[in-house]
């Protein structure tokens, strides 16, 4: 909204009044003074009056300006670093008035700036002349700023207040200068003599409450002027006054405009008062500081009002320009591209910032330039990704570089950390920032601020982030050719690459339900144990008194059928700490080989989970899938207790939930004759399904709400029948668990 005009000659920039007649000035004296309360005597009936109509026309009377506007914001933030620095002894703002006045000093060195100044300058002194003859005079206040108003008639409200404020700055500032540097300068000190100004400071202890109630209201004065200045400043291409919080806000910018200025009135005559009549009467006057506390709370009570206004209207702002910006992303992926870096810039780096991420290796903010025409990978989240995501995730990544093949490795992956920005960013989370930014050797945006609020929206909105990673693939023009490749790396690595669907449907045809399947990737032994041909079964679940029965009687039997057995506990999908202990107990009791490491057993129900998320992906069904009906028989069953997975080698010839697995064994005698015709494998295949299609457990899939895409309906892998829905809360009170904050 703000229209900057750099005024030229100073007729055009001024607004002088009618000529008037000179007058001089009265003379007071200290033995016959004009008391101070009746300088002010009608603000406390004004300020009491719970209806300021009259005045509000009154001032809308003198308000008719001619379309000329200046850039008001250089020449206040000179006057409120005057403000600030002429603030004695008591509470002085230190580090913003250094900050404001480096910027006030470089412009002052500006052409236009200097002008501007010359073309005020008259003005200023005019307001300046009125409010020094009126405090003397023992003018009414309600007069006094009315005739300022008169003076003013062809300026903008902001313009003054600024105005008005620069008239008594120079006074109040120049007041303030004298006694800060008398004591080393000569010509100061006469000067200071002349306005009193040892004497004053000689009683500075008794003169500090008035002081005090005289520094607030200037306070007050100038946030309510930098408020203001604020709303002129609101962009008009996104907000209009026909808004409601603007146009609330501008119903009440006169009122503010109108006691701001009587406040500097007041100011002024308190300055005034103390340097013509002297401490004595400052300390005898016993109303002035209650008058000065009366008017700061007005002006505060205004204030608040208005800064609620401006929230609002900063809020509408940003949801217009996010509106805005979301359906710029929307009709930018829509089109076509010679590289990936519009997409890029616009996803990470809206605000040009020069060097938006952090290089992996070297820990170097880089340009995003690095990434142009290349393969990139969006790894988004948020603080609560885990180490074992991110272990697994390293391990794979690292692997493609030293091993890969060419295509494989020509990818790189930039983290993407999606924070809700409606929650105070706090040290906790600042360093969980920097210690998950540390651990990744990949490039990271350099803080979550660059991500804006729009592309946040776009994130989850259009590629269905809830707060379960997801992996966003980019080719070198930018376009997405998978909007959630997770599941193809957790599934198959950097083989998975270019991570189309093209190529996740050539990966299937190669794959069969075979052992092979569950545990590649993960444990090189049972590897080893497939190429000898060893008979190998996958168990888990957190019951021990199972466990325990499970693997003495199933190797009992191998031993009686004389067949090689290797076992492996590969624990559960959730409940850690239960899997930890028995993970302890059955290493202590040499029940079978176990994972040590739990990110292997996070890894093994990670893969298997991914495997059934890209089967459904690509519209596979249990009906017609063999694969993706064992796949959700294995999650279902680790739900419902205790399972097992039996295998010949690759050959995985049972796949059963605990309650068919244990009673297979323990009935052996029932089956053991069909062991040299039919082979051991089928004929526990066999007896196994005729135990399951007697007793069917209930089959039960969880989709954590945070996993985006949750299937409308999903058939029983069991029966065939589309399976109930239920919503269910659960907690499995994991110690490892990141809190939901993050």
């Amino acid at each position: 909204m703000q229209q900057v005009i750099n005024p030229s000659p100073v007729q055009q920039a001024i607004n002088p009044a009618p000529q008037q007649q000179v007058l001089k000035p009265a003379v007071t004296t200290k033995i016959n003074p004009v008391p101070l309360h009746q300088l002010i005597k009608h603000d406390r009936s004004m300020i009491t009056m719970s209806d300021d109509n009259m005045m509000v026309k009154q001032i809308h009377a003198t308000h008719a300006p001619d379309g000329r506007e200046f850039d008001v914001k250089p020449l206040f933030q000179l006057v409120e670093d005057i403000l600030n620095r002429a603030t004695p002894g008591v509470d002085p703002l230190i580090l913003a008035a250094q900050t404001r006045i480096e910027t006030s000093d470089d412009r002052t060195n500006q052409a236009n700036f200097i002008a501007l100044l010359e073309a005020l300058s008259f003005t200023i002194d005019r307001i300046s002349c009125e409010i020094a003859y009126k405090s003397l005079g023992g003018g009414d206040a309600h007069a006094t700023t009315l005739s300022i108003f008169n003076l003013l008639t062809s300026y903008s409200w902001e313009a003054k207040l600024v105005l008005t404020l620069s008239a008594f700055a120079v006074n109040y500032g120049e007041f303030w200068l004298l006694a800060q540097i008398y004591s080393s300068n000569q010509l100061a000190k006469s000067m200071a003599i002349l306005k009193q100004v040892p004497i004053i400071l000689e009683h500075s202890g008794q003169l500090k409450p008035r002081f005090d109630a005289l520094n607030n209201l200037i306070k007050a004065m100038v946030a309510i002027t930098r408020c203001i200045i604020e709303f002129k400043e609101l962009p008009s291409m996104y907000i209009s006054q026909d808004v409601p919080a603007l146009a609330t806000a501008m119903t009440h910018i006169p009122t503010a405009v109108y006691w701001t200025i009587r406040s500097v009135v007041a100011c002024a005559t308190q300055i005034t008062t103390l340097t013509s009549m002297g401490h004595e009467y400052w300390i005898s006057a016993t109303n002035e500081a209650w008058e000065l506390s009366t008017l700061a709370h007005k002006i505060n009570s205004i204030l608040d009002l208005l800064k609620k206004q401006l929230t609002l209207c900063h809020q509408y702002i940003e949801d217009k320009w996010s509106a805005e910006t979301f359906q710029m992303l929307l009709n930018l992926f829509e089109s076509i591209h010679i590289d990936n870096m519009k997409i890029l810039r616009a996803l990470i780096s809206p605000k040009d910032d020069v060097q938006p991420l952090l290089e992996g290796s070297t820990k170097r903010r880089v340009n995003i330039d690095v990434l142009r025409r290349k393969n990139v990978l969006l790894l988004i989240s948020g603080l609560s990704i885990s180490q074992d995501e991110l272990s697994i995730l390293e391990q794979i990544y690292n692997e493609s570089r030293v091993h890969g093949t060419g295509k494989e490795s020509q990818y790189e992956v930039v983290w993407i950390p999606v924070v809700d920005r409606s929650l105070v960013w706090t040290d906790a989370m600042q360093d969980r920032f920097v210690t998950l930014q540390a651990t990744m050797p990949w490039y990271s945006v350099y803080t979550p601020t660059l991500i804006d609020k729009a592309v946040i929206r776009f994130i989850k909105e259009v590629w269905h982030f809830r707060n379960k990673p997801i992996l966003v693939v980019l080719d070198p023009q930018g376009k997405v050719v998978s909007p959630n490749a997770i599941h193809m790396m957790w599934i198959w690595g950097s083989t998975a690459f270019p991570f189309t669907s093209l190529r996740e449907e050539a990966l299937w045809r190669e794959e069969s339900w075979k052992l092979e399947l569950l545990v590649d990737g993960i444990d090189p032994t049972i590897l080893n144990w497939i190429k000898e041909g060893k008979f190998i079964y996958l168990y888990g679940g957190t019951d021990m008194e199972w466990i325990r029965k499970f693997t003495t009687t199933a190797r009992a039997v191998a031993s009686t059928a004389r067949i090689p057995l290797e076992m492996a506990y590969v624990g559960k999908s959730k409940k850690r700490e239960q899997v930890r202990k028995c993970t302890t107990a059955i290493t202590v009791e040499k029940l079978s080989y176990c994972w040590q490491d739990l990110a292997m057993v996070w890894f093994f129900w990670t893969r298997l989970e991914s495997m059934m998320f890209s089967k459904i992906q690509l519209g596979s069904t249990v009906d017609v899938d063999p694969m993706l009906r064992e796949i959700k028989k294995l999650l279902s069953y680790d739900k419902e207790g205790g399972w097992a997975v039996l295998s010949n080698g690759s050959f995985v010839f049972v796949n059963g939930h605990s309650s068919t697995v244990l009673p297979t064994f323990t009935q052996y005698n029932a089956w053991k004759d069909d062991v040299p015709p039919k082979g051991f494998d089928i004929a526990c295949m066999d007896f196994h399904s005729k135990l399951h299609s007697d007793s069917r457990p209930c089959c039960r899939f969880e989709f954590p709400s945070e996993v985006g895409r949750i299937p409308e309906n999903i058939k029983c892998p069991e029966c065939l029948r589309i399976m109930e829905k239920y919503i269910t809360f659960g907690c499995c009170h994991d110690e490892d668990a990141i809190s939901a904050l993050y």
